[in-house]
């Protein structure tokens, strides 16, 4: 019974339609029957007829087939979103079914649990089964994303630019990525403040394009993103002064200050030094000027 089960379940797969009641048609193959809720099918059908769909084991361990077939089946790979984590046993994914989620076993899974998918991650799988006939999902391999990916179409144009990007590869020396544009990238050590969960959707911004094509990604905010307001203030009043100078520095007197920036000498003082280590503002003759970098901000600042 086994062996017949896992030549047929997780595939499309046809058979006789032998029965019905008031909720289920019931179809026949190979001597198993299957469970077809009438719910999906607009016009009856009739017994002795065939039917093909979507063969599977729902969550009561009852044989199921459905016309709506999910992406993720025997040898054909979809991303489900993980919608349960259970510690010693795996993650669950839903591929689509209406009551059978797939599980990913832990041995497929980090050593590292944090590093576990979450609820709301994507997993690219697909269903593999084992000699009690039972479904798992099969974790797409490098090759596979090397496959489906597409090449980056015009480099120079996506330099700087934001991408989302799901996590499928966690490796020592950086998170292998695919945009939802099906573009493979590369997220260096370097790139990121933490390491990614597998399965992660992440926004990221695009630094360069490795010689294979692979885009090189950063999790890690644009110089102007990391400022605090009080320093885009500041930066956005340099961009619009004449000379690109204000006769202030942090030696100022801390009622002018408060007079023409409504701050307060503090927080002043520390949107300079904000400024001056992005390089964006420097001191000197008694004013606090705006550099070649401040200026080539392009107005992000207002």
């Amino acid at each position: 019974m086994n062996d017949e089960l896992t030549q047929l379940l997780g595939r499309i797969i046809s058979g006789e339609v032998t029965d019905e009641n008031d909720k289920e048609y019931f179809v026949q193959t190979n001597g198993l029957t299957f469970r077809l809720d009438k719910g999906e099918i607009k016009k009856p059908l009739k017994l002795g007829s065939q039917f093909k769909g979507f063969a599977y084991e729902n969550e009561q361990h009852q044989l199921q087939i459905t016309r709506d077939a999910p992406k993720v089946q025997v040898d054909h790979y979809g991303f489900g979103e993980v919608v349960r984590v259970q510690r010693g046993l795996g993650v669950f994914v839903n591929i689509g079914l209406p009551n059978k989620d797939i599980v990913v076993s832990l041995d497929n899974l980090p050593e590292i649990a944090s590093l576990w998918p979450q609820r709301g991650d994507r997993l690219m799988l697909s269903i593999t089964l084992d000699k009690k006939g039972r479904m798992w999902g099969d974790l797409g391999d490098e090759a596979l994303y090397r496959v489906i990916s597409q090449p980056v179409a015009t480099k120079s144009k996506l330099i700087n630019k934001d991408v989302v990007a799901t996590a499928y590869r966690l490796k020592l020396t950086g998170t292998m990525v695919l945009t939802s544009d099906y573009n493979l990238g590369f997220i260096p050590p370097e790139e990121r403040d933490e390491e990614p969960r597998l399965g992660q959707q992440l926004n990221a911004r695009v630094v360069s394009q490795f010689p294979d094509g692979t885009l090189k990604l950063s999790l890690r905010p644009r110089a102007y993103e990391a400022i605090p307001e009080d320093a885009l203030m500041l930066l956005a009043t340099l961009q619009h002064a004449p000379e690109g100078k204000v006769a202030f520095t942090d030696k100022s007197d801390p009622a002018d200050i408060k007079d023409y920036f409504g701050i307060s000498k503090g927080q002043f003082k520390r949107a300079v030094g904000h400024l001056m280590k992005q390089r964006f503002a420097e001191q000197h003759d008694g004013y606090l000027w705006l550099t070649e970098a401040g200026r080539d901000q392009n107005g992000r600042a207002d």
